[in-house]
């Protein structure tokens, strides 16, 4: 589970901020840009025409690309980048990522998420624009994010109405909520060694738009948000909910009853463990909204699909 840990925290939601005060913050969008107009300047790229050869080397880019209509223009995706289904997925590493390997697509535009230290420079000496879109630390830079990819690549209407819809959506999905007499207790589980997200955490904003506290928030010393739990912290809190998005690792409701003491756990006695997707769990892109969707499912006692 270690390799969960470094793909979860350290590449994907490595920036830990504590969230906006509004629980549906208004972006704050980038300077409108018609669609047609080239050259722009994105996140510290100069783009002088519309790309139509785009590399991407981080998933949540990817799905934001194509969720924005842009993925005719995009030519290659790294591994990890499996949705939508349609991506060109190649053997590219978005964690060890390799110059020439990217340049050999020929690239007018490349997105990553993640740069060990020379991806972003050694492009650029090529002159082949990259954006580098790290982790978002809240709603408001997942926003954000979005219309950056919408101006970059000619699209910034339609991520305008993305943003609009994902807004509208959470918004939709929280006020069919009822207001608890006292927030639900959660523990999110990253991985089986108990790393997992706090209130503060981008992940924890996304329960607190439920109006849910996460366990971890006392064992948070160092304020980074994604701390390491033992199993005793994990019994001794007896949460409400245990939302499990290391998944894709082997791990289910079955295993979690099965671990030496936690078949007493609140969450285990009213069934309420819950196997989310480990990538809508893990990514801050459109399907952001799915996450939450499975969020306010278990509170309303709706099985997750």
């Amino acid at each position: 589970m270690i390799r969960t840990l470094s793909v979860v925290v350290a590449v994907t939601i490595v920036v830990a901020a504590c969230g906006s005060d509004s629980p549906f913050p208004e972006s704050a969008p980038v300077a409108p840009v018609d669609d047609a107009t080239f050259p722009v300047e994105v996140a510290g790229a100069r783009i002088e025409a519309q790309p139509v050869r785009i590399v991407s080397l981080s998933t949540v880019s990817t799905e934001v690309l194509f969720a924005l209509g842009a993925g005719e223009q995009v030519i290659a995706v790294d591994s990890q980048s499996t949705y939508p289904p349609e991506a060109p997925v190649t053997d590219l590493s978005s964690f060890e990522p390799n110059v020439e390997a990217i340049v050999a697509f020929e690239p007018d535009l490349v997105f990553t998420s993640f740069d060990p230290g020379d991806l972003v420079a050694g492009l650029d000496t090529l002159g082949i624009p990259t954006i580098l879109h790290a982790g978002a630390a809240n709603l408001d830079e997942a926003y954000r994010q979005i219309e950056q990819v919408g101006v970059a690549t000619g699209h910034g209407g339609e991520a305008a109405a993305l943003v609009a819809g994902m807004r509208s959506d959470l918004a939709a999905l929280a006020a069919d909520l009822p207001d608890p007499v006292v927030a639900p207790t959660y523990f999110h589980e990253i991985d089986n060694t108990f790393y997992t997200a706090t209130s503060t955490s981008f992940i924890g904003e996304i329960y607190g738009l439920a109006g849910m506290q996460s366990i971890a928030d006392p064992a948070d010393r160092d304020g980074f948000g994604y701390p390491q739990l033992s199993e005793e912290f994990v019994l001794e809190a007896d949460p409400d909910f245990i939302f499990l998005a290391d998944t894709a690792y082997g791990e289910s409701v079955d295993t979690v009853a099965a671990r030496p003491g936690w078949d007493q756990l609140t969450a285990v006695q009213n069934g309420n463990v819950v196997a989310l997707d480990s990538d809508t769990a893990s990514r801050w892109g459109p399907r952001i909204v799915d996450f939450f969707a499975d969020i306010v499912g278990a509170l309303r006692g709706v099985p997750v699909e």
